[in-house]
């Protein structure tokens, strides 16, 4: 095992904020570096560097010339993009799986064929390459039908239509909008959650599980986001069911990934939903997920830089181990995220909170005088010894805040508390 290990984060959010600071936790970390990055990470004593994510050729310099360890890649464009293939071809490690294996979430399509071919449970689905097509389509489904852009959307390219109108011109503004492909699911009914899974070739080792909360508003109501607020652990999901998930649902997507020979290395996100005929899969992701990993990380015991650095170097993955904490994080945005959120809102200074912790994300100037960069801006985040306790701090945090042009969710974590009827 190396010690003194020198690292790089590619990305700028709240997730790549939330990894930064786990990988820099570690005894065996010397540096970490990320890039971008964003300003808050100097809280955490990480080194932005100003390479854009999408730079690859830049970033490869970098990290040959820095002499990095590993990279750890946390957007999903760039590993779209085939960041993974270059660094691989340059012989510089990474984690992230390459260009082919990101088709499972680059394409809703690639992915959807992918869970045909290998038996995982899935909603039923048909896949269309044009409006007019798709709307002849819609009679083949039930309302309300999942409308999915079939390329990357950031967590927003999906709709639940509730009748044809509505159905017809989501259709119509998704192909306008440069989508070449559109597909129909019919709406599975149930409890979702998210499984995040850390795969290297043919091992894999799963992390704490948590729940998104996806709607822009209150009782989940209004347009999908990149995500609202999470936590974790899930109360409500009972041993068995997550058992099953493991056994219906992963092990068969892990002999996909082996027998179409992916040679995936990096984190598998598996979007379950719990329905009364047994867990399906609603998406696949090829990163960890922004909010979840703010609450996620913070419940592994394990030194997570260890377990990345044996996924990266092939070697045993050790079995996650997760401590009693519960985490709960709520995100605050710009008004009018997520489809037009207002640009350079005054943030201020973040006051430190006793129960509290800010986790950065599109934030831009100093910690003394932040302004807005983006639809999410940072999350609010607590541990405690439960999460009604946790959804207090947080809340009671952010009630002393004066944020005139930004808002967020009242209600991260009623799923668990007793509010079984937001789904």
């Amino acid at each position: 095992m190396k010690d003194d290990l020198v690292l790089l984060v590619v990305g700028s959010g709240g997730r790549e904020f939330a990894v930064a600071k786990k990988l820099k936790e570690s005894p065996h970390v010397k540096t970490v570096y990320c890039a971008p990055g964003n300003v808050g990470m100097q809280t955490i004593g990480v080194e932005t560097v100003p390479i854009e994510e999408t730079d690859l050729d830049g970033l490869l310099d970098f990290a040959k010339s820095h002499n990095v360890d590993w990279t750890f890649v946390g957007p999903e464009n760039v590993l779209c993009a085939g960041i993974t293939d270059k660094f691989n071809k340059a012989g510089q490690k990474i984690f992230g799986p390459n260009q082919r294996a990101a088709q499972l979430e680059g394409s809703k399509d690639y992915a959807l064929r992918f869970m045909s071919k290998y038996d995982i449970p899935t909603a039923r689905y048909e896949t269309y390459t044009s409006a007019e097509t798709c709307i002849a389509g819609l009679k083949d489904f039930e309302y309300p039908v999942v409308i999915k852009e079939d390329g990357l959307a950031g967590g927003k390219g999906v709709t639940i239509a509730q009748n044809q109108d509505v159905a017809e011109e989501t259709i119509r503004e998704m192909f306008a909008g440069g989508q070449i492909a559109v597909v129909l699911e019919e709406c599975l009914v149930g409890p979702e959650y998210s499984m995040f899974v850390v795969v290297s070739e043919d091992q894999f080792t799963i992390l704490p599980m948590a729940q998104d909360h996806k709607r822009v508003g209150d009782g989940d109501k209004g347009p999908n986001t990149g995500g609202m607020g999470s936590y974790s652990p899930l109360p409500q999901l009972k041993k068995a069911d997550r058992q099953r998930m493991i056994d219906e649902i992963v092990k068969p997507t892990m002999n996909g990934l082996v027998q179409g020979i992916y040679h995936y290395c990096g984190v598998l996100y598996i979007g379950l939903m719990m329905t009364e005929s047994g867990p399906k899969v609603i998406e696949y992701n090829v990163r960890l997920g922004d909010p979840e990993t703010q609450v996620v990380l913070p419940r592994i015991k394990n030194d997570f830089a260890m377990v990345i650095d044996a996924a990266v170097n092939h070697e045993k993955l050790p079995e996650i181990e997760e401590n009693d904490n519960c985490v709960l994080g709520v995100v605050v945005c710009s008004k009018g995220y997520p489809t037009h959120p207002a640009p350079n809102v005054k943030i201020g200074k973040l006051p430190e909170g006793a129960n509290t912790y800010i986790d950065y994300a599109n934030v831009k100037g100093d910690l003394e005088n932040l302004t807005g960069d983006g639809g999410r801006l940072f999350m609010v985040i607590s541990e405690a010894d439960n999460l009604v306790q946790a959804q207090d701090n947080v809340y009671s945090y952010l009630s002393k805040l004066d944020l005139l042009d930004c808002f967020y969710r009242h209600d991260i974590g009623n799923r668990a508390l007793g509010d079984f009827n937001i789904i």
